[in-house]
């Protein structure tokens, strides 16, 4: 039995409450808003240097229970482990080995996951990432369906336009080009669930002739330039540094002289690429997204330019992909006993403290989403981009 709280926990002043496994409780604040339930004594041990892996951890292995607002518990957790440990302790860039295998592995294991799960707390298009929300007011379907469209404008898509959409998730964006831009989309994914339901969607809209979607890998992607545009969304983070020379000399040969390309992605907030620092970067890591690696936008931007692409658009969506994350918890609190009939109790762990920790990540800028618009110039170095944004913004 625990006589009394460790030297190191006695000053803190947190709205948490230690509620230890033979009943016995320790507060470190005043009136608490979080109770952590101990089930195990050797995490006693923890406490004294809590980081946010080693927590998370122990809650997904059931070593320990949560009592709060999800929300609140990061909140609380982040700042029990700010106090204690220092941002950069035991952290370094990662290198991760991106082989076609291990690559179509660490998919399945993140996106074939169940896709009535992913039905629960996503929008009806299904789109899995940042929404734009353009008053901030919107509903997170208005707000999917705005970042549709903002895609579409920024690719300057037009009728007839054939559009390759690289990680092409459950075909979301590839209907909504076809159908409110006219555009023939050739989509690919190396999610068979995903691609499953994606050409379902695609039957049922009646969209055949205008999309096709594909089990493929990026890397064996056609060379000769047939696309106009090409858009990635949210798929880059899964190529890996090491990686990133070679995806973006792919989407160049994919794309047509005077061509746009579209990459819209998670970065990170150091210029080496590193992980988040006490740890929330190894839970990731290791329960999330198995090899996943943020580049910098400059690490990402330098190899866009070598691979001959000309950046002509940045944009910072951090605080739009704060907003959806907050929507996406929020869902999935509101339906955890049907999320619980979906996925085994382990990896609704996972995905609770993924979605809430991830909202407010982006919240405190450890992590950053941009968009970056660039053009395959013509070989004189001319394209026919607008002079200005303005028709981005026209309804």
């Amino acid at each position: 039995m625990l006589a009394q709280l460790p030297p190191a926990l006695q000053n803190l002043h947190l709205p948490l409450r230690l509620r230890l496994w033979d009943g016995h409780e320790f507060m470190l604040g005043t009136d608490p808003s979080v109770t952590i339930v101990v089930k195990d004594p050797q995490m006693v041990a923890q406490f004294t240097r809590p980081s946010l892996d080693a927590l998370g951890a122990a809650f997904v292995e059931g070593k320990l229970e949560l009592e709060g607002p999800i929300h609140e518990v990061i909140r609380v957790c982040d700042e029990w482990s700010q106090a204690l440990l220092n941002d950069e302790d035991d952290v370094s860039p990662v290198r991760s080995v991106h082989d076609k295998e291990t690559d179509a592995k660490a998919i399945s294991y993140h996106y074939d996951l169940s896709n009535a799960f992913y039905q629960l707390w996503l929008d009806s298009d299904m789109a899995y990432s940042c929404a734009y929300f353009e008053t901030g007011s919107e509903s997170l379907e208005q707000a999917q369906q705005a970042k549709f469209r903002h895609l579409c404008r920024k690719l300057r898509l037009q009728p007839g336009d054939y559009l390759l959409d690289v990680g092409c998730g459950w075909g979301g964006l590839a209907r909504y080009a076809a159908r409110e831009f006219g555009a023939r989309v050739f989509g690919i994914t190396l999610s068979q669930e995903q691609l499953t339901l994606g050409r379902e969607r695609v039957k049922a809209q009646g969209l055949e002739g205008q999309i096709e979607l594909q089990l493929l890998d990026y890397r064996d992607l056609p060379q000769d330039g047939r696309f106009d545009k090409v858009v990635s969304v949210g798929m880059f983070e899964h190529v890996g540094h090491a990686n990133l020379a070679q995806y973006c000399k792919t989407l160049f040969g994919a794309v047509r002289a005077g061509g746009l390309v579209m990459n819209h992605g998670i970065t990170a907030k150091h210029t080496d690429g590193r992980p988040v620092g006490r740890g929330a970067g190894e839970f990731i890591e290791k329960y999330v997204f198995p090899h996943g690696e943020l580049p910098h936008l400059s690490m990402i931007s330098a190899h866009i330019s070598e691979a001959g692409l000309e950046i002509v658009d940045v944009e910072s969506l951090r605080l739009h992909y704060a907003r959806t994350l907050d929507h996406w918890s929020e869902r999935l609190e509101d339906n955890l006993e049907a999320a619980a009939k979906q996925v085994p109790e382990q990896a609704l762990r996972i995905w609770r403290l993924y979605l809430a920790g991830c909202a407010y990540a982006f919240a405190k800028g450890w992590i950053n989403l941009h968009q970056i618009l660039a053009v395959k110039a013509h070989a004189d170095g001319s394209h026919e981009l607008p002079w200005t944004r303005e028709d981005i913004y026209v309804s």
